[in-house]
């Protein structure tokens, strides 16, 4: 029996490690994702650009945002883990290739130095809801820099998109529209939506990397 558990271990550990060697072999081209961009810039290469499902929003600014969030982030709408119709069916095309390709691309589009800039100070009602949501130990110092880069930074994002994002990860047992994420699901049904509101304007209000890089074709 011992022999047996032991060679199940074995072969999963292989298992294991095979598949995270398949997962590192994947590294991002950015030259090769301007071939595969044309999906994207549609909406996210437009100044202002809005959405109109399941509300209106400026949709979000993925310029300056990290590869592996990017990619995480897709990954989850070809899951079905983000109910979005329209980027489902973007994600559904991609290959997880052309996914590290997009977003080695969108990683470094645009990229400046950045300047270092003293963060504006929430008012006391806003800092209280930050700290009740412990959003900077996953989002990072000045919610520029998370602790993971599979984790996105918000920092000056559209705080209307941040906002219908936060308000998603309460919906439930929707066909078309929300977020299935048990840890930002459970902060975000702490909140009402005045208070989703009132954090995303704060959010929204800092200075951060992202940005919209107007693609030739719409300038």
């Amino acid at each position: 029996m011992n022999q047996l558990l032991t060679s199940m271990f074995a072969l999963a550990v292989a298992s294991v490690t095979a598949i995270s060697a398949h997962a590192q072999e994947i590294k991002g081209d950015a030259k090769a994702a301007e071939q595969k961009i044309a999906m994207c810039i549609g909406c996210h290469g437009i100044q202002g650009y809005q959405a109109s499902f399941p509300e209106i929003y400026r949709v979000p600014m993925i310029s300056g945002q990290n590869a592996k969030y990017i990619v995480s982030a897709l990954n989850a709408y070809k899951k079905g883990e983000r109910k979005h119709p329209t980027m489902r069916g973007i994600a559904d095309s991609l290959s997880d290739q052309d996914m590290a390709d997009l977003a080695a691309y969108y990683e470094q589009h645009g990229k400046t130095e950045a300047v270092a800039k003293s963060p504006k100070a929430p008012d006391a009602k806003v800092a209280a809801l930050l700290q009740k949501g412990a959003c900077v130990s996953c989002h990072g110092d000045n919610f520029s820099k998370p602790i993971d880069p599979s984790y996105p930074k918000i920092a000056g994002q559209h705080k209307d998109f941040l906002f219908v994002a936060l308000k998603s990860y309460k919906v439930e047992n929707q066909s078309t529209w929300g977020r299935n994420n048990g840890v930002m699901g459970g902060i975000a049904k702490q909140f009402t939506n005045a208070e989703l509101k009132a954090m995303s304007s704060y959010i929204g209000s800092l200075e951060g990397d992202l940005k919209v890089v107007p693609q030739s074709r719409f300038r």
